[in-house]
This record gives C-alpha cells, sequence and structure tokens, in this order.
C-alpha cells in the first residue's frame, strides 16, 4: 500500500473539542493545553473561536487565549470565524489564521448559521478579500460531508460543489467534515473521488468524527487515496451543538499510533500527547476519551 510520507495534523480540541463542553474552561487552562499541544509537535492548533458568546459560551475567552499564549514561530495558531466582525476579532488577537465554515447540507446551514449555502458564501466574500489584504491564510471547513442530521444523506456532488466554491475564492485548505459521524470507508472513497477533481488533493484534509466507530477506518481510506491532512481532537474531545448524538472527534492520540504504525511521518510525540489528553480530560473530569491514551496509562 502507498499512503503520504509525511502527515500534517491539525489539532482541533482546543476549539472544537472544548466548545461543546457544558461546564467552565477556564483561559489559563486552554492555553496551557495548547502548550503542551505544542511541545508535543503539533503545529497547527485552532486556539479558539470568535463567534457570538451567544450561542458558543465556551469560546468567549478566545482573545485572552491568543494574547497569553507564548508563540513558536513554526505553528501555525488558528482562530475559526463566522464573519467579519469575529475576523477583525481574530487579527486584533493575533490569530496566524483564520478558518470560515460552510455545509454541503441546506438545513444544517440553517441551523448552524441561519442560513442558506449560497448566502454563507456571499458573507465569506468580504473575509476573503480582508484576509488575502491582511496576508492571513484561510481554511474552509464544509460539514455534513457523509450525512446530515436533518436530511439524511448527502450527495457527493455537493459536497465538491461547495468544495470548489471555497477553494475559488482563496480558501488554501478544505477540510471535510463528517460532522454526525455517520460515514465509512466506501462513502469516503466516494466523497474524494467527486471532490478531488474539483478541489487539489494535496489541498484537501479530513475531518471525522467517531460517532459510529468508523473514524481511523475512515482516515485510512483517505490515507490510501492520498490524502495528507488529517484533523483530530486530543483525548477525542468534541461533539457538535447543532448535531445531536455527534460524539467527539477522533483521538489525536490514536491518529498517531495509527500512522506510527504506517511508518508515516507526523512530527508529534506519542508520549507528550498522552500526556497532554491526560491533562485535559483530568481538568474535565473524566476519562481519556482515547483508547491508545487509556492502554497506555493502564
Amino acid at each position: 500500500m502507498k499512503y503520504p510520507a509525511n502527515v500534517k495534523i491539525v489539532e482541533v480540541g482546543a476549539r472544537d473539542g472544548l466548545q461543546n463542553e457544558k461546564q467552565p474552561i477556564s483561559v489559563a487552562t486552554k492555553i496551557e493545553l495548547i502548550h503542551k499541544l505544542v511541545d508535543a509537535g503539533i503545529v497547527h492548533v485552532e486556539a479558539g473561536s470568535f463567534v457570538n458568546p451567544k450561542w458558543v459560551p465556551q469560546m468567549a475567552g478566545s482573545a485572552e487565549v491568543f494574547q497569553g499564549l507564548v508563540r513558536k514561530s513554526n505553528v501555525t495558531y488558528a482562530a475559526l470565524t463566522p464573519n467579519m466582525q469575529g475576523f477583525e476579532d481574530a487579527l486584533q488577537a493575533g490569530a496566524s489564521e483564520v478558518a470560515i465554515f460552510g455545509a454541503a447540507s441546506e438545513s444544517f446551514s440553517q441551523k448552524n448559521i441561519n442560513c442558506s449555502i449560497a448566502e454563507s458564501i456571499q458573507r465569506f466574500e468580504p473575509i476573503m478579500l480582508a484576509a488575502k489584504s491582511a496576508n492571513i491564510k484561510v481554511r474552509g471547513y464544509v460539514s455534513c460531508v457523509a450525512g446530515c442530521p436533518y436530511e439524511g444523506d448527502i450527495s457527493v456532488e455537493k459536497v465538491a460543489e461547495v468544495s470548489r466554491i471555497l477553494f475559488e475564492m482563496g480558501c488554501h485548505e478544505i477540510s471535510l467534515g463528517d460532522t454526525i459521524g455517520v460515514g465509512t470507508p466506501a462513502a469516503v472513497n466516494r466523497i474524494l473521488e467527486a471532490t478531488a477533481k474539483q478541489v487539489p488533493l494535496e489541498n484537501l484534509a479530513v475531518h471525522f468524527h467517531d460517532t459510529y466507530g468508523q473514524a481511523l477506518a475512515n482516515i485510512y481510506a483517505a490515507l490510501e487515496m492520498g490524502v495528507s491532512i488529517v484533523d483530530s481532537s486530543i483525548a477525542g474531545l468534541g461533539g457538535c451543538p447543532y448535531a445531536k448524538g455527534a460524539s467527539g472527534n477522533v483521538a489525536t492520540e490514536d491518529v498517531v499510533y495509527m500512522l506510527n504504525g504506517l511508518g508515516v511521518k507526523h512530527g508529534v510525540d506519542l508520549c507528550k500527547l498522552i500526556a497532554a489528553g491526560n491533562y485535559i480530560s483530568h481538568e474535565l473530569g473524566r476519562v481519556n476519551g482515547s483508547k491508545v491514551a487509556i492502554a497506555a496509562s493502564s
């Protein structure tokens, strides 16, 4: 089998992982988590989100998180920005990359950001212009690529179309998200085959939730097809406030263990990564959601 020689891990735990937590999490805890992740070798970390805290209370302290970080020059500290206000706040806080998020499902787009897919793309245009002017890279997310909690199956053509539009707008990377975790390797193959005709494979990332236990198998299928960018969340943290029943993202520790077994380079120290996952799990008062971390720590 041929896999990419190197895989970039995009760590989303500090944003996508923590945004769904009910209990308050201090700015100091978030900063410490990010420092531990970077110390483990993570070079791309989503550090926060500049959304209205009324909708996502856990992201209320994102500006303070960015301002409190002791940064490394080779690390991208990214922020999710839903609109121009969010973009301006992220820029002021010192984000080194921003991300915008659309969906392949009309119903999910309405529930998540209160507008249609077409309207959401229109909203992104001023962000793209401002980012270009500020020389800031923009990452694009496409939600519900394998299924929607409201619509069920989603056509691969729609996934490819939304991905192409975001790429042509200037997003340097398109992350394909299985928001509710219903995808299987066969579905991943179909999605990537269709989308790679519209967006170069090297600009595609995969973002799998593990609701049905398929996330690692889906990543493996994506690697076989040549994808070399994988989103994951420390300790398997996460979910989606707008997708009932969606469990956490695939655990970064489990992804790294699999990549080690495949001989794929990634630059991350698994022992330090496990320690970071155990740290945040302890802070949240829960068992680490990574099977690798549990096995290694027992």
